[in-house]
């Protein structure tokens, strides 16, 4: 795969330097260098959880003083969901006609503190608590079958194990408490190669857009998941559509799983804020 994306970025005209991460978060630092070294675009090469240190990696270093190049994706992971929902390509040799090309959209980023994270981590497409992350956790464990498959599998599994929380939901003017099947808290449109968690999602509005479902019969929920399908899911009694600049979710019993951009927040934790801040990171897109 490297061969060929650098043989076509070669034949598009682009000068580029590639390096490959070694570990977890090195794309943070490689992204950090970059913009502290006056590359004009950073480009993500692989999927959500690539694109997502890379966009850390970023604002840390405009916090430190860098410069701000511009972020790109070149999309082949198993959902390519922040490429998709903010508007990038999702297949490689447009995004690269892209980025040839120059597009680019300026963005909304949600940044989220609790779990591993208590000193914060940003995201770009969104955080799904519940449900959504203990599907994430379910596909990983199918490694035969990638993709969307993998994540309607997972989903399917994940109605039979998951154990819905008491939560306490905080929004901007707004508080519930209820059991909860799932909080998916989202600056773009969809989850999991496939499930449309906020089909009206702007990424530039300066508002989250969340879907919030209650506790539900297991028999119910399985009969839920083709509306996420379809993005139809806002008309079922369960659920609860609305926006939010600030959101908290506390488990009042039980315990909370949750991911950022598919990279696990936590398995088991008590409490997660998010905020969103508007117009931080220019994109290429399509």
């Amino acid at each position: 795969m490297i061969p060929h994306i650098q043989k076509r970025l070669h034949d598009h005209g682009l000068e580029h330097e590639l390096t490959q991460t070694e570990r977890p978060w090195h794309a943070v630092d490689l992204a950090a260098r970059a913009a502290q070294d006056g590359f004009d675009v950073v480009a993500a090469a692989g999927g959500d959880g690539t694109s997502n240190e890379v966009l850390n990696g970023l604002i840390q270093a405009r916090s430190q003083g860098g410069n701000r190049p511009a972020m790109a994706v070149l999309p082949i992971g198993r959902g390519n969901d922040f490429a998709f929902s903010m508007g990038a390509p999702v297949d490689l040799e447009a995004s690269i006609q892209a980025l040839a090309a120059r597009r680019t959209r300026t963005i909304d980023v949600g940044f989220v503190t609790g779990g591993d994270f208590p000193r914060g981590r940003y995201f770009g497409n969104g955080v799904g608590i519940g449900f959504d992350a203990v599907t994430g956790f379910e596909a990983l464990k199918v490694p035969l079958i990638t993709g969307f498959a993998s994540y309607l599998l997972a989903a399917i599994r994940t109605v039979f194990i998951m154990k819905a929380p008491q939560v306490e939901i905080e929004l901007d003017d707004e508080m519930l408490e209820q059991a909860t099947l799932l909080v998916s808290v989202m600056n773009g449109r969809r989850l999991g190669g496939g499930f449309w968690s906020a089909p009206q999602g702007i990424p530039d509005d300066g508002l989250f857009d969340l879907c919030i479902g209650r506790e539900i019969s297991k028999l119910q929920t399985f009969l839920l998941i083709p509306s996420f399908l379809n993005g139809t899911q806002a008309g079922h009694p369960a659920i609860h559509i609305t926006r939010s600049r600030h959101v908290r979710v506390k488990a009042r019993r039980g315990t909370l799983a949750a991911h950022a951009d598919g990279e696990t927040l936590c398995f088991a934790c008590q409490e997660l804020t998010m905020e969103i801040f508007p117009r931080l990171i220019d994109l290429v897109v399509a």
